[in-house]
């Protein structure tokens, strides 16, 4: 089995010199230099990861990482949490949000057991490090060595998943009161008042947004994680489903392939992703912007720019979904365009004038 260490030692930056290759080809397409805008960075951006060749991802997937949370216990949700070992079972029925977007994006979903509080469930592939994580408010949600080999876990397996040939990755989380966990991640790496980043998630009434907010701050206090240690903050005040997206991301970054991120709870993972490895930034793909309150924080520390803004706070990998139709189409153009030169088009500097060759 290798070691976070080994796999931390494979992920390597984009290659500069695909990257310009790439440029120079879009460049010569049936279009204006740069007319498609951030389509084609993202076509750049995916040229320089040596895991694809020829941009062909004709196999995405979308991985799932489900746990309960002991911080539960605090009264920061309203769902049961029970709800976490029922979606997680709809989930292998295909009848979820980000299922049904992924299936309309030709993506996989894979649903992870990291945490559930349940007993093995039929479908899922088990990962379980125990029934739920511990109650951040009181003690730290995990030990650092549970914390390291869940990272080496969900790492191998994006990695064993890209051998069989996946080629883009989506990450989604399901775990009832999950979002309290990652508000207090994002506030120690972004070095923020949580006042600022804890948001209502599924629904929390507005009213009482005030003790959750004094839950992460008393998490923070507890624990005292080392912002500067990304396994540190996931040990003291993630939860296992965090640690599996981060693992996901890792691996993947491992394999060079893009990791399609989804909301708020998957910026929590990126942030410590990149603060275990900062390279990892380079294979992040970001969905849209979560309407959770803490959102912009998050993303504008990673300096990710979301590509849809859809008001949307599901989870479960649904922004990732729709983020594959992009994947999709910048591929597409990438591969599919005509070229200036096939047409005998000749664009000059200015763009005031249009020359036809040979006439």
């Amino acid at each position: 089995m290798q070691t976070l260490s080994s796999i931390l030692r494979t992920i390597g930056p984009l290659d500069s010199r695909a990257m310009s290759r790439a440029k120079a080809r879009l460049d010569s397409l049936l279009k204006p230099c740069g007319s498609l805008g951030r389509l084609e960075q993202l076509a750049i951006q995916l040229a320089g990861m040596r895991g694809l060749y020829g941009h062909q991802v004709d196999r995405k997937q979308i991985i799932v990482m489900a746990a309960d949370h002991g911080v539960f216990a605090e009264g920061v949700a309203i769902s049961p949490r029970a709800v976490t070992m029922i979606q997680a079972l709809n989930m292998v029925k295909g009848v979820t949000g980000v299922c049904v977007l992924a299936t309309n994006a030709g993506a996989e979903v894979k649903i992870v057991d990291v945490g559930i509080d349940s007993d093995t469930l039929p479908g899922v592939i088990d990962m379980k490090v125990a029934r739920g994580s511990g109650n951040i408010a009181r003690e730290a949600a995990m030990t650092r060595q549970q914390a390291e080999e869940l990272l080496v876990a969900s790492a191998t397996l994006a990695l064993q998943q890209a051998a069989d040939g996946v080629k883009v990755f989506g990450v989604g989380e399901l775990g009832i009161a999950n979002t309290t966990p990652a508000a207090a991640m994002v506030s120690v790496f972004t070095d923020s008042d949580p006042q600022s980043v804890v948001g209502i998630g599924a629904n929390f009434p507005g009213e009482q947004l005030h003790h959750k907010i004094a839950v992460v701050r008393r998490a923070i206090e507890t624990n005292q994680p080392d912002g500067s240690d990304g396994i540190d903050v996931l040990a003291k005040v993630g939860g296992f489903d965090l640690v599996g997206m981060t693992g996901v991301m890792l691996g993947a970054a491992a394999a060079g392939l893009p990791v399609v991120l989804d909301g708020f709870l998957s910026y929590a993972s990126a942030l410590a992703a990149c603060r275990i490895e900062p390279k990892v930034r380079d294979y992040l793909i970001p969905s849209h912007l979560s309407a959770e309150k803490g959102a912009v924080i998050a993303l504008n520390h990673l300096q990710l720019e979301p590509y849809l803004q859809m008001d949307m706070r599901l989870g479960e990998g649904s922004g990732a979904a729709l983020a594959m139709h992009l994947v999709d189409a910048a591929c597409a153009m990438y591969n599919n365009m005509g070229s200036l030169a096939e047409s005998n088009i000749e664009l000059p500097a200015s763009p005031s004038t249009l020359k036809l060759q040979g006439c």
